[in-house]
């Protein structure tokens, strides 16, 4: 159901609604989606870790160590997790699997795993768009350093017009 066939969440968007989008998704799915590998937990630490003592070490060869600079700890576990992030992405982005090879390798002959993506996809889209909703009263002051110079006078000019 879209969001403004629902009581709760008026909504002035006219596009189209929420499962015409999450239909397309599905549709291009076997083109567009992939599975990528992911380290999680321990391995994720311990790789953080390793950058973390190389950068200390390095760092201490160059003469360059927390007692000369307080802050280093917290340069070195910024950067530690940068270098870490940036291995595991290209490690994943290495080794993709596309929703047929999932589907062959799990057995799925029922395209249940296509099923949970639709689902997983619409919970996620109403989600996105009820947070934005419920965002929306502050993005005026949010969005005002965007304004075009002017553009407020503008604005107040037009509401005088119409409440005269």
């Amino acid at each position: 159901m879209s969001s403004s066939d629902n009581p709760r969440l008026p909504s002035a968007f006219d596009g189209p609604d929420d499962s015409d989008v999450i239909m397309d998704l599905l549709r291009l799915m076997p083109r567009d989606l992939i599975f990528s590998m992911r380290f999680l937990g321990e391995s994720q630490l311990r790789l953080q870790r390793h950058f973390h003592d190389f950068m200390i070490a390095e760092l201490t060869l160059a003469g360059i160590t927390e007692e000369s600079h307080p802050l280093l700890h917290a340069f070195v576990e910024r950067h530690a997790i940068t270098l870490r992030d940036f291995v595991f992405s290209g490690v994943s982005l290495s080794r993709q699997f596309r929703v047929e090879d999932i589907e062959r390798l799990t057995g799925d002959t029922t395209s249940l795993l296509r099923v949970d993506i639709w689902d997983q996809l619409r919970s996620h889209v109403e989600t996105a768009q009820r947070q934005f909703k419920a965002q929306l009263p502050e993005l005026p002051n949010l969005l005002s350093g965007w304004e075009r110079p002017g553009a407020v006078e503008e604005t107040g000019a037009v509401e005088e017009k119409r409440r005269q």
